[in-house]
This record gives C-alpha cells, sequence and structure tokens, in this order.
C-alpha cells in the first residue's frame, strides 16, 4: 500500500526498504516524492507525502477495514497541545469531529519521528519516537532541517510554536518558578526555589518521560494555574525529542 504512494520515478530506494523493515510498523514517518494520485488537498500542493504505518492494533484493524490508505491528519488545532488519549480530542475538537474511535492511551507519548529521503541526503524533519541514533545505526548519517521561513511546512511540528498548552510554559534550569501566581513544576532533578507550587516529578529515562509529558501538560490546563515550569532534563541524544517539544511549547512571538 505504502509504495503505491510514492512516484513511479522515485521507485523504492534500498534505504527505504532498510527503515521500513526496520521501524514499521512504529513511529517513524517518511517523506517521499508523492504519486499524483494523491490529490493535493492532502499534502497542501507539496510534491511529497509523509507515510507511516502505525503499530496500534486499532489502527492497524482500521486500515484493513478500509482497504485503502488513509490520510490522516493529527487530532488536535494547529500549534496546540496533542492529544494522548481519546478524551483529550472530545475536549479540544470539542463536537467537531463525528466520532472517536478509542484505542487507548498512546503508549509512546510524542509525535513520530519524520526523516525526508525525498532528496539525495536523508534529512531529520522532526525528532520523535525513534531516535537519530537509531536511524542513523542502520542507515548512517542524517542531516538536520532548517526551520522552514514560511509557506508550507514539509513536516508537521516545524513551526516554531507548537505542542503547546494553553497555561503560559517556561523552561528553567536552576529552580526559579515565575514571579506571581501558582503553578505547576516539572521537576526533573533541580527542587524549586520560590513560589508555593505543585511538584510533578518526571521520569529519570527519556522514554517514560516522553509518554507521560503531554499528559502532565493536559493536568495542569485543567488546574487552571497561572504558570508551567519545567525543570530542564538532561542535553544528552536521547533526549533530542523532549527538548524539542519543550523549546516549541514555551516559544514565545514577541513580534
Amino acid at each position: 500500500m505504502a509504495r503505491s504512494l510514492v512516484a513511479e520515478s522515485f521507485r523504492w530506494p534500498p534505504t527505504v526498504e532498510i527503515l521500513t523493515q526496520r521501524f514499521w510498523p512504529g513511529p517513524l514517518t517518511l517523506v517521499l516524492a508523492k504519486s499524483r494520485a494523491i490529490p493535493p488537498i492532502v499534502t497542501a500542493g507539496l510534491g511529497t507525502v509523509g507515510l507511516r504505518m502505525p503499530s496500534h492494533p486499532v489502527a492497524l484493524a482500521l486500515l484493513r477495514a478500509a482497504g485503502v490508505p488513509l490520510a490522516a491528519p493529527s487530532a488536535n488545532r494547529f500549534t496546540e497541545l496533542s492529544p494522548t488519549t481519546a478524551e483529550h480530542v472530545r475536549q479540544s475538537l470539542n463536537g467537531d469531529v463525528d466520532y472517536v474511535l478509542d484505542g487507548g492511551p498512546c503508549s509512546v507519548g510524542i509525535e513520530s519521528t519524520v526523516v525526508s529521503l525525498a532528496e539525495s541526503r536523508p534529512v531529520l524533519l522532526r525528532p520523535g519516537g525513534i531516535s537519530r541514533a537509531q536511524i542513523e545505526s542502520v542507515i548512517g548519517p542524517i542531516d538536520t532541517a532548517d526551520t522552514p521561513e514560511g509557506g508550507a511546512h514539509p513536516a508537521p511540528g516545524m513551526h516554531p510554536r507548537h505542542y503547546s498548552p494553553r497555561t503560559p510554559l517556561f523552561l528553567v534550569s536552576n529552580g526559579e518558578l515565575p514571579q506571581s501566581g501558582r503553578g505547576i513544576y516539572l521537576q526533573y532533578e533541580r527542587v524549586p526555589q520560590g513560589n508555593d507550587c505543585a511538584i510533578r516529578q518526571m521520569p529519570r529515562s527519556a522514554v517514560d518521560y516522553a509518554s507521560q509529558l503531554y499528559r502532565v501538560f493536559h493536568e495542569a490546563d485543567a488546574a487552571n494555574g497561572n504558570w508551567i515550569a519545567v525543570d530542564l532534563p538532561p542535553d544528552g541524544p536521547e533526549w533530542e525529542a523532549i527538548h524539542d517539544r519543550l523549546r516549541r511549547a514555551a516559544f514565545r512571538d514577541h513580534h
């Protein structure tokens, strides 16, 4: 099914075969030159398409029952916080969808890794559930994409502000909290300094941290506090996707 969605001239190169055999089904999206059969509205007019084979049994059953590839946008509004449960979808889209297929909470917690293979060299467009190191272990070094200036983005999640809770988010490295109001502190290691706050101890491993991150953001929004302060986790390569989500969630456009 995936092969039918790429341009005939592109074929199915060895790099694609290696990655799909190693990481599909799973949280890896591959951006490839698209078939003319895919309508422009599906790809925002771009000549490429992002393909993924999910690992969840309900998603796979849906694909088998449909018998055709499914165009699947994210189940959240542009730049807003991603859902990790069906209830999050109900709350954020609030009646704008007719049906929610509930497969239980997301296991990975953050979005898929997006790699473009449309050019001569592989490019990491978005870090995610499959680490850069895992990908490079099977296909060698991959480049990092520049932030696009405008127009349609080659992958989701490339806007400077993304994955953002309604509650203002602050990234801190010394435990210092915002000066006013009451909020929630996502503690990795450093104890909070200053205001009274609710403390949520975050996991020590990057995989477990990712699985909880958006759920904690949703809980913080529901608490209607004044802020969320995040004690930054380490900078190691396994934390790349976490730092990407935190940086975009905290982005403020001052123009």
